[in-house]
């Protein structure tokens, strides 16, 4: 029989040998082997511990521990966290067990619980699940174990915590596919409004950085309590909470200074087990200090720490701030709403991600709903891949004549890659067809009928299956990868919202597409004449999308 109760000074040594059992001795995370730590952990107040216990046998059989110092103190928000079980009792429903009653000893002491799971496999992710969690984020690359493991992110609310959510977030088009999808995962309304047209905050300022000393501290304590309003970063630690308590928690500040004044700082601590950073805090004078702040951790934590990952919650809120981190090559990973108080309300919050470098994720074990997460977020890593080579064919591109630099990159956004393997089929005639293929690198050869009749190949800077995505109609050919092939997909779906964010793109689009298919049809076989649309069945489609789409 298992029973669950609190941990107690006794089960420290058990503990531990499960945590080895579980972890392995190269666990990157040191301290969890520590009794001296683990007992502190049973015994604050800022922690929670349960352990299963076989009482037949007095073994130890799993524990779990919820950490209530997650967020902020006020925010009531908390991580459920390190739920082991040892292999000898796995499939016995004890991670489930540990999970129920975490639930019912903190649930009234939160507005929100989060949990941090790997998805190596997806047992924590369907225990979550069961227990009412949905999934927010994705964490590519997150944690140092044997190699970069990547982390889900779900999220359960408590108590008041929707109720006192303040509505309408203002975000920019690269977070809205991520937090439309949590919102409809988590069942609560979507009033998300999408901000086009907020600016990033400016370069400018004559600054040097510093790195803050216990002598600043009263100065900038007194900017953080007088003059910033409206926060846009939020993190699990301030400035008020003393300078000695930060540089216990080891946290740094880099300070901006305009002569000996200082005119803003950013916070943030590094994992001393792992290249990774995570931005707590950012107090300023002026616009022009925050992205002096912004870009210069971004680079001396690329250039000078060795760091791979810096990750900041941003207020959903907050556009100026979403829009400048995305130019400096932060894309978001997570949206969860309600996450922080702020005066009188909870606010969604962005989890926004720069990685150096783009691993491959390897084989994941996701749940459904999980794996839609996933694909959003690292659809947006690997448009960042795709929009500086699009950039490059775009002005050589019949259909996206007449774009800006600034549409260009929209529509990069709305992209992903994909590789075909010499010999592998693109599409297939019949077959249903749902986007189009603009080729980055490679040839493709079209052929039509059988016997397969050669149309033509289709190479680097080119466009293959607008007419299927236009119309939705299946293919009237098969494509087939004649050498490697690099190709940016843009599916019906992704177009849809697009143009109905950005009607400025998708006139251009749809009048390059009519004409396109025009010169198409003049110069196509006599055979193919009637696979091919005339121009003025094109521009009833066209008009017929742009309804649906409103």
């Amino acid at each position: 029989m298992i029973h669950v109760r609190p941990a107690r000074e006794a089960d420290v040594p058990a503990i531990r040998d499960l945590y080895v059992e579980v972890y392995g001795k190269e666990y990157p995370h040191q301290e969890v082997f520590d009794e001296h730590w683990l007992k502190k952990s049973i015994f604050t107040d800022d922690a929670l511990i349960l352990v299963a216990e076989d009482t037949e046998s007095g073994r130890l059989a799993g524990t779990a521990s919820v950490l209530l110092d997650f967020g902020a103190h006020s925010d009531l928000v908390a991580e459920f966290g390190r739920l082991a079980v040892h292999p000898d009792f796995r499939r016995q429903g004890i991670g489930k067990l540990l999970m129920a009653k975490r639930l019912e000893a903190i649930e009234e002491r939160l507005h929100v619980g989060l949990v941090v799971a790997r998805v190596v496999h997806p047992y924590a992710q369907q225990i979550s699940l069961a227990h009412h969690f949905y999934p927010v984020g994705f964490l590519p690359f997150r944690h140092q174990f044997k190699h970069r493991e990547s982390f889900a992110l779900l999220a359960r609310h408590f108590g008041d915590a929707i109720a006192l959510r303040k509505n309408n977030p203002r975000i920019i088009p690269e977070v809205y596919p991520l937090a439309n999808l949590v919102m409809k995962l988590g069942n609560l309304p979507c009033d998300l409004i999408v901000d086009e047209e907020s600016p990033p905050y400016p370069h400018g300022g004559d600054y040097r950085l510093e790195e803050l000393q216990v002598e600043g501290f009263p100065a900038l304590l007194r900017i953080e309590r007088g003059r910033t309003r409206n926060r846009e970063v939020f993190g699990s630690m301030r400035l008020e909470y003393g300078f000695f308590k930060l540089s216990g928690r080891h946290a740094t500040y880099y300070l901006a200074k305009e002569g000996d004044q200082i005119v803003g700082a950013i916070g943030f601590t590094q994992d001393p087990m792992e290249p990774s950073v995570n931005v707590f805090e950012l107090i300023t004078l002026n616009d022009y200090a925050i992205r002096f702040l912004l870009s210069e951790l971004e680079r001396r934590c690329r250039e000078e720490r060795g760091v791979d990952y810096i990750e900041v919650d941003v207020s959903a809120h907050a556009p100026r701030m979403q829009r400048t981190l995305l130019e400096l090559n932060f894309l978001p990973v997570a949206y969860i709403p309600a996450m922080v108080f702020h005066e009188v309300e909870r606010l969604d919050i962005i989890k926004m991600v720069r990685l150096t470098r783009l691993r491959k994720l390897g084989t994941l074990g996701l749940t459904p709903p999980m794996k839609e997460v996933v694909e959003v977020v690292m659809r947006g890593f690997t448009s960042r891949m795709v929009t500086p080579r699009l950039a490059k064919v775009v002005a050589d591109i019949a259909l996206f004549q007449g774009f800006t630099d600034e549409q260009a990159t929209r529509l990069a956004g709305a992209c992903s890659l994909k590789e075909f393997a010499t010999g592998e089929q693109v599409f297939r005639e019949k077959e249903e067809a749902d986007r189009m293929y603009i080729v980055l690198d490679g040839k493709i050869n079209v052929s039509f009928g059988t016997p397969a009749v050669g149309i033509g190949t289709v190479g680097k800077g080119e466009i293959l299956g607008e007419l299927s995505l236009l119309s939705g109609s299946p293919h009237s050919a098969t494509a087939t990868a004649e050498t490697p092939v690099e190709a940016a997909v843009l599916t019906h779906k992704q177009l849809g919202r697009l143009v109905r964010q950005r009607p400025d793109i998708g006139v251009i689009i749809y009048r390059n597409l009519a004409a396109g298919l025009g010169t198409k049809l003049l110069r196509s076989d006599s055979s193919l004449h009637q696979q091919i649309l005339s121009e003025s069945e094109l521009l009833n489609l066209t008009l017929n999308l742009s309804r649906k789409e409103q």
